[in-house]
């Protein structure tokens, strides 16, 4: 619509319209123009920002699913992602501590495993230990 049709509507003030009138450099703008502007955009960027936030729950979805999975595929997993990727965009931490959480309980017999001695001569596996109905401890610490 050009600027005199515009203006020869919106020249009664007093009638009521959808015109209202903003003296800016002589210029006249219909109401619903600028609001209707104002509301796509709006409505663009709370559509766009709820896509983000689903994928973004997806993703956390999928990396708490790869947790739960053995080592190995986790670390097959996450030697395809690009550096601190995970780190940086994910509440990482709190979904490595929901995803290995485990299922032992005070009391509970730790399973069974084997580890090599510091010398490198031989493995050790817990259950030996075990039947021999000596008492073990095990120690999980850094020495470093």
């Amino acid at each position: 619509m050009d600027k005199t049709k515009t203006q020869a509507r919106c020249a009664r003030l007093d009638s009521p319209g959808p015109c209202v009138r903003f003296a800016q450099s002589e210029e006249v703008y219909e109401e619903g123009t600028l609001s209707t502007k104002l509301k796509f955009v709006k409505r663009a960027l709370v559509r766009g920002f709820a896509v983000i936030a689903l994928l973004w729950v997806i993703a956390c979805c999928a990396l708490y699913q790869v947790m739960r999975q053995p080592p190995e595929t986790f670390a097959r997993f996450m030697a395809k992602l690009p550096g601190p990727v995970p780190f940086l965009l994910f509440p990482f931490e709190t979904l490595w501590t929901h995803a290995r959480v485990g299922g032992l309980q005070v009391g509970d017999p730790a399973p069974d495993f084997s580890l090599t001695k510091l010398d490198k001569s031989a493995s050790v596996q817990l259950s030996s230990l075990t039947a021999q109905g000596r008492p073990v401890v095990l120690i999980f610490g850094s020495y470093t």
